[in-house]
Protein backbone atom coordinates (compact mmCIF):
# COMPACT_ATOMS: atom_id res chain seq x y z
CA UNK A 1 0.00 0.00 0.00
CA UNK A 2 2.69 2.50 1.01
CA UNK A 3 4.68 1.51 -2.05
CA UNK A 4 1.70 2.45 -4.24
CA UNK A 5 1.23 5.79 -2.47
CA UNK A 6 4.83 6.91 -3.07
CA UNK A 7 5.10 5.41 -6.53
CA UNK A 8 6.16 8.16 -9.01
CA UNK A 9 3.62 6.73 -11.48
CA UNK A 10 0.83 7.25 -8.96
CA UNK A 11 -1.93 9.55 -10.25
CA UNK A 12 -1.41 12.03 -7.39
CA UNK A 13 2.31 12.29 -8.06
CA UNK A 14 1.73 12.74 -11.77
CA UNK A 15 -0.79 15.52 -11.12
CA UNK A 16 1.63 17.23 -8.72
CA UNK A 17 4.40 16.92 -11.29
CA UNK A 18 2.23 18.51 -13.99
CA UNK A 19 1.23 21.26 -11.57
CA UNK A 20 4.89 22.03 -10.88
CA UNK A 21 5.57 22.09 -14.63
CA UNK A 22 2.56 24.37 -15.17
CA UNK A 23 3.61 26.97 -12.61
CA UNK A 24 7.35 26.57 -13.16
CA UNK A 25 7.14 27.09 -16.92
CA UNK A 26 4.91 30.15 -16.47
CA UNK A 27 7.41 31.75 -14.09
CA UNK A 28 10.41 30.75 -16.21
CA UNK A 29 8.75 32.32 -19.25
CA UNK A 30 8.16 35.52 -17.25
CA UNK A 31 11.77 35.57 -16.08
CA UNK A 32 13.14 35.17 -19.59
CA UNK A 33 10.82 37.90 -20.89
CA UNK A 34 12.28 40.51 -18.53
CA UNK A 35 14.95 41.70 -21.04
CA UNK A 36 11.97 42.51 -23.36
CA UNK A 37 13.87 41.59 -26.55
CA UNK A 38 13.65 37.93 -25.49
CA UNK A 39 9.83 37.87 -25.40
CA UNK A 40 9.80 36.22 -28.84
CA UNK A 41 12.15 33.28 -28.18
CA UNK A 42 10.66 32.81 -24.69
CA UNK A 43 7.15 32.54 -26.16
CA UNK A 44 8.21 30.30 -29.06
CA UNK A 45 9.94 27.96 -26.61
CA UNK A 46 6.91 27.97 -24.34
CA UNK A 47 4.59 26.96 -27.17
CA UNK A 48 6.86 24.11 -28.23
CA UNK A 49 7.25 22.88 -24.65
CA UNK A 50 3.54 23.06 -23.81
CA UNK A 51 2.69 21.01 -26.90
CA UNK A 52 5.36 18.40 -26.17
CA UNK A 53 4.80 18.13 -22.41
CA UNK A 54 1.07 18.71 -21.90
CA UNK A 55 -0.47 17.61 -25.20
CA UNK A 56 1.89 14.87 -26.34
CA UNK A 57 3.01 13.95 -22.80
CA UNK A 58 6.66 13.70 -23.81
CA UNK A 59 10.02 14.99 -22.62
CA UNK A 60 11.26 16.83 -19.54
CA UNK A 61 9.54 20.22 -19.25
CA UNK A 62 12.37 22.50 -18.13
CA UNK A 63 15.12 20.88 -20.16
CA UNK A 64 12.90 21.03 -23.24
CA UNK A 65 12.04 24.67 -22.61
CA UNK A 66 15.62 25.86 -22.13
CA UNK A 67 16.81 23.95 -25.20
CA UNK A 68 14.00 25.39 -27.34
CA UNK A 69 14.72 28.89 -25.99
CA UNK A 70 18.35 28.61 -26.97
CA UNK A 71 17.50 27.32 -30.45
CA UNK A 72 15.05 30.18 -31.09
CA UNK A 73 17.09 32.93 -29.42
CA UNK A 74 18.75 34.54 -32.44
CA UNK A 75 15.73 34.64 -34.74
CA UNK A 76 13.37 35.30 -31.84
CA UNK A 77 15.21 38.46 -30.82
CA UNK A 78 15.15 39.71 -34.43
CA UNK A 79 11.41 39.06 -34.74
CA UNK A 80 10.78 40.73 -31.38
CA UNK A 81 12.72 43.82 -32.46
CA UNK A 82 10.50 44.03 -35.55
CA UNK A 83 7.25 43.47 -33.64
CA UNK A 84 7.94 45.57 -30.57
CA UNK A 85 7.85 49.06 -32.17
CA UNK A 86 4.70 48.07 -34.07
CA UNK A 87 3.03 46.85 -30.88
CA UNK A 88 3.99 50.04 -29.00
CA UNK A 89 2.69 52.25 -31.81
CA UNK A 90 -0.58 50.33 -32.05
CA UNK A 91 -1.04 50.48 -28.27
CA UNK A 92 -0.45 54.24 -28.36
CA UNK A 93 -3.02 54.58 -31.15
CA UNK A 94 -5.50 52.52 -29.16
CA UNK A 95 -5.12 54.81 -26.16
CA UNK A 96 -5.64 57.86 -28.36
CA UNK A 97 -8.80 56.38 -29.86
CA UNK A 98 -10.09 55.28 -26.46
CA UNK A 99 -9.68 58.80 -25.09
CA UNK A 100 -11.95 60.24 -27.79
CA UNK A 101 -15.10 58.16 -27.36
CA UNK A 102 -17.12 61.05 -25.95
CA UNK A 103 -18.49 61.83 -29.43
CA UNK A 104 -20.28 59.65 -31.98
CA UNK A 105 -17.46 60.10 -34.45
CA UNK A 106 -14.99 59.11 -31.74
CA UNK A 107 -16.90 55.92 -31.02
CA UNK A 108 -16.95 55.01 -34.73
CA UNK A 109 -13.21 55.66 -35.05
CA UNK A 110 -12.53 53.63 -31.92
CA UNK A 111 -14.51 50.63 -33.18
CA UNK A 112 -12.86 50.83 -36.62
CA UNK A 113 -9.42 50.95 -35.05
CA UNK A 114 -10.33 47.99 -32.83
CA UNK A 115 -11.15 45.93 -35.93
CA UNK A 116 -7.95 47.03 -37.70
CA UNK A 117 -5.94 45.88 -34.68
CA UNK A 118 -7.09 42.32 -35.32
CA UNK A 119 -4.66 41.86 -38.24
CA UNK A 120 -1.35 42.63 -36.48
CA UNK A 121 -2.58 40.96 -33.30
CA UNK A 122 -3.42 37.84 -35.30
CA UNK A 123 0.00 37.79 -36.95
CA UNK A 124 1.67 38.07 -33.54
CA UNK A 125 -0.43 35.16 -32.23
CA UNK A 126 0.75 32.90 -35.07
CA UNK A 127 4.37 34.07 -35.32
CA UNK A 128 5.80 32.58 -32.17
CA UNK A 129 3.98 29.23 -32.25
CA UNK A 130 5.19 28.81 -35.85
CA UNK A 131 8.71 29.71 -34.80
CA UNK A 132 8.62 27.25 -31.93
CA UNK A 133 7.17 24.41 -33.99
CA UNK A 134 9.01 24.79 -37.33
CA UNK A 135 12.07 26.28 -39.03
CA UNK A 136 11.43 29.34 -41.20
CA UNK A 137 13.42 32.15 -42.71
CA UNK A 138 12.25 35.35 -41.05
CA UNK A 139 10.44 36.72 -44.11
CA UNK A 140 8.68 33.42 -44.73
CA UNK A 141 7.71 33.28 -41.06
CA UNK A 142 5.83 36.58 -41.29
CA UNK A 143 4.19 35.63 -44.60
CA UNK A 144 3.04 32.26 -43.27
CA UNK A 145 1.64 33.83 -40.11
CA UNK A 146 -0.28 36.38 -42.19
CA UNK A 147 -1.69 33.76 -44.58
CA UNK A 148 -2.76 31.39 -41.81
CA UNK A 149 -4.36 34.19 -39.80
CA UNK A 150 -6.56 35.19 -42.75
CA UNK A 151 -7.37 31.69 -43.99
CA UNK A 152 -8.52 30.53 -40.57
CA UNK A 153 -10.29 33.70 -39.49
CA UNK A 154 -12.83 32.18 -37.03
CA UNK A 155 -10.06 30.37 -35.13
CA UNK A 156 -7.87 33.46 -35.40
CA UNK A 157 -10.49 35.68 -33.76
CA UNK A 158 -10.89 33.22 -30.88
CA UNK A 159 -7.11 32.96 -30.37
CA UNK A 160 -6.68 36.74 -30.40
CA UNK A 161 -9.55 37.37 -27.99
CA UNK A 162 -8.32 34.60 -25.71
CA UNK A 163 -4.81 36.04 -25.65
CA UNK A 164 -6.01 39.60 -25.08
CA UNK A 165 -8.41 38.66 -22.28
CA UNK A 166 -5.82 36.51 -20.53
CA UNK A 167 -3.24 39.29 -20.81
CA UNK A 168 -5.58 41.98 -19.48
CA UNK A 169 -6.77 39.76 -16.63
CA UNK A 170 -3.18 38.96 -15.64
CA UNK A 171 -2.11 42.61 -15.74
CA UNK A 172 -5.09 43.65 -13.62
CA UNK A 173 -4.76 40.93 -10.97
CA UNK A 174 -1.02 40.02 -11.26
CA UNK A 175 -1.33 36.69 -9.38
CA UNK A 176 -2.68 34.73 -12.41
CA UNK A 177 0.82 35.02 -13.92
CA UNK A 178 1.54 31.76 -12.09
CA UNK A 179 -0.71 29.91 -14.55
CA UNK A 180 -1.93 32.14 -17.39
CA UNK A 181 1.16 31.97 -19.66
CA UNK A 182 0.97 28.18 -19.95
CA UNK A 183 -2.84 28.13 -19.84
CA UNK A 184 -3.11 30.65 -22.69
CA UNK A 185 -0.65 28.71 -24.84
CA UNK A 186 -2.39 25.42 -24.06
CA UNK A 187 -5.83 26.76 -25.05
CA UNK A 188 -4.46 28.42 -28.21
CA UNK A 189 -2.77 25.15 -29.18
CA UNK A 190 -6.19 23.47 -29.35
CA UNK A 191 -6.78 25.53 -32.48
CA UNK A 192 -3.25 25.90 -33.84
CA UNK A 193 -2.40 22.21 -33.65
CA UNK A 194 -5.39 21.53 -35.91
CA UNK A 195 -4.40 24.25 -38.37
CA UNK A 196 -0.69 23.50 -38.81
CA UNK A 197 -1.09 19.92 -40.11
CA UNK A 198 -3.15 21.20 -43.06
CA UNK A 199 0.07 22.64 -44.53
CA UNK A 200 2.30 19.60 -44.02
CA UNK A 201 3.09 16.52 -46.08
CA UNK A 202 2.73 13.02 -44.64
CA UNK A 203 6.48 12.88 -43.96
CA UNK A 204 6.39 16.28 -42.24
CA UNK A 205 3.46 15.21 -40.08
CA UNK A 206 5.57 12.42 -38.66
CA UNK A 207 8.67 14.59 -38.38
CA UNK A 208 6.92 17.29 -36.35
CA UNK A 209 4.91 14.91 -34.22
CA UNK A 210 1.42 15.46 -35.66
CA UNK A 211 -1.17 12.71 -35.84
CA UNK A 212 -4.17 12.58 -38.12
Amino acid sequence: MWRDIFNPENLVFRMLSKGVDFVGLSLLWLLLCIPIVTIGPATAALYYTVVKVFRQKKEDAFRTYLKAFQENLKQGILVTLVCLPIAVFLAWGYNVMASNVSTSAGVVMYMAYYVVLLVPAAIFCYLFPLMGRFSFQTGALFRTAFIMALRHLPSTIIIVMLTVEMTVYTLEKWWPVFITPVLTILLASLFLERIFPKYLSKEELEKFGFCR
